[in-house]
């Protein structure tokens, strides 16, 4: 029997407890509209940190969005920091009110983690794109082809969380990190990938489908 899963990110939950409990305290001493504001608190935490589950495409060479957000940018460039070739670069925005879980998008195994502290410019900015903290994960699929995806942190965003190690085997729609208050997330693609998003599309993470990988 499958154990139920609690559909919040693990690193919500402190900031839920601590909300909680002040919101017990005020409560126990009788201060009302304080528990009334802790318990508006704990609720807004609570929903800030949802992990909803997702129901992935069933094509073998899906690529799935790695974020909640809106697409903002579709365009091929040579990248010479993370896949050091020719590619699909596609750009993910989201906002505070995003989930603000990623997924992996399309199955394999992590070659590299790149992590650079940077700086906190506006995400949807290409000085955002290029000097903003950072942490970037290359995955070499099974047909070889290496694909890079990166969390960007914003103005608001201050902590990206990864959970993968270099050489993890992943899956697609997999959880394998967040952004705090919101950020965006690049897709370095390669050159054979069928791509099926548009510019301006909502898209959601480990659900909406990006394209395929040829």
């Amino acid at each position: 029997m499958q154990q139920a899963r609690i559909p919040v990110a693990r690193e919500g939950v402190p900031f839920i407890g601590l909300a909680a409990l002040a919101t017990l305290v005020c409560a126990v001493l009788s201060y009302d509209l304080l528990a009334l504001c802790g318990l508006l608190l704990t609720f807004f935490i609570t929903w800030f940190f949802r992990d909803p589950d997702r129901i992935p495409p069933q094509a073998a060479d899906a690529i799935v969005s790695p974020a909640d957000g809106k697409v903002i940018l579709i365009e091929k460039v040579f990248d010479e920091r993370f896949v050091q070739e020719h590619v699909y670069k596609i750009s993910i925005f989201m906002n505070i009110f995003n989930v603000h879980v990623n997924r992996i998008p399309h199955a394999g195994v992590v070659e590299s983690i790149q992590y650079n502290a940077g700086r906190f410019h506006s995400a949807n900015t290409e000085q955002g794109a290029l000097y903003n903290e950072h942490c970037a994960v290359t995955i070499r699929t099974a047909r070889h082809q290496l694909y890079g995806v990166v969390q960007v942190a914003g103005l608001i965003a201050r902590r990206i969380v990864c959970w993968l190690d270099q050489g993890d085997e992943v899956k697609a729609a997999q959880r394998f990190g967040l952004i705090r208050f919101g950020s965006r997330v690049d897709l370095y693609l390669p050159l054979q990938t069928q791509v099926e998003v548009r510019l301006g599309q909502q898209v959601r993470a480990g659900e909406s489908l990006i394209g395929y990988l040829h």
